[in-house]
């Protein structure tokens, strides 16, 4: 099996590098924009740079390295950029998987493409694979866009949703809700937190071990890969301070219309797992098991 992943510097990309070289029937090639983070953690990883916007790039990559699986984890995934910036986010989430589309057809590739669960209204949560998508911001119309060119194509294909990822990444400049309210908490700062958004948070290697198993079982549709627990923000805030042993008084809690914000958020979300699950033997951890694995990396 010769995996070809995109993104490989991001959250998600650097948990797939760490699960994937671990799997013996695994040749992986890593390829990213810019430069490889991870090269001094895995010097003997296979790393090509790859602009997935680059029509002619795409194509030279696969049609040279031959990839039996592609896992396409790379996406303009900041909400409020997207909204503001709509014509870089259409290029790099929809015009970059019509050129992955158009190339693992050519080359037998099956493609394993990464979605999100704000491709949703939110009128009701948690979903199923068969709900019926309908975005209320340009990153979730973007994503949905890029879904509906993966279900067309001739190639092989799974679609990956997943909702509010969590993790820690070497070199990775974003932030998650688990550092931010641990260390808010430990140095005295009172937070507002949403309470009227619903969703089921991933941890990053649940993700990624998804990711893997749609490979490994070589599966084709729709998959809903997140955590099992519907939580809040707030409900997620209270249980990091729970866990760290810290003043939840410093936590309150606030509608999301206390925030202004250029792009809608869907209120209610969250996902039904249970093919996954049945398909693929997915299982994830609980939030509170994820917050003790993120203290354990960040130790």
């Amino acid at each position: 099996m010769r995996i070809l992943l995109t993104g490989s510097n991001g959250l998600l990309g650097q948990k797939l590098v760490q699960l994937l070289l671990q799997q013996p029937a695994v040749e992986l090639i890593a390829t990213s924009r810019g430069q490889n983070k991870l090269a001094e953690r895995y010097p003997a990883m296979r790393f090509l740079p790859l602009d997935v916007t680059d029509q002619m790039q795409v194509q030279e990559v696969i049609a040279t390295e031959k990839p039996t699986h592609l896992i396409h984890t790379a996406a303009l995934t900041q909400v409020d950029e997207c909204e503001l910036n709509q014509e870089e986010c259409w290029r790099q989430n929809v015009t970059a998987v019509q050129y992955l589309v158009e190339a693992c057809a050519a080359h037998h590739v099956h493609l394993l493409h990464v979605s999100t669960d704000f491709v949703f209204s939110g009128e009701k949560g948690p979903l199923t694979e068969e709900d019926e998508p309908g975005p209320i911001n340009f990153y979730g119309q973007s994503k949905l866009a890029a879904e509906q060119l993966v279900q067309a194509s001739t190639c092989q294909w799974a679609i990956l949703r997943t909702v509010l990822v969590y993790g820690t990444a070497h070199d990775y400049g974003r932030t998650n809700i688990v550092v931010w309210v641990r260390d808010s908490l430990r140095a005295g700062k009172p937070i507002k937190v949403v309470s009227d958004q619903f969703r089921t948070p991933t941890l990053a290697e649940d993700l990624a071990q998804g990711c893997w198993l749609a490979a490994k079982h070589q599966a084709t549709g729709i998959y809903h890969l997140s955590g099992e627990e519907v939580l809040t923000p707030y409900e997620m805030a209270l249980q990091v301070a729970d866990y760290f042993q810290l003043d939840k008084s410093l936590i309150t809690q606030v509608d999301a219309s206390s925030f202004t914000q250029p792009a809608k958020r869907p209120p209610r979300t969250g996902f039904i797992i249970r093919k996954a699950q049945h398909d693929l033997g997915f299982q994830p951890h609980s939030f509170t098991q994820g917050i003790a694995l993120l203290d354990r990396q960040l130790a």
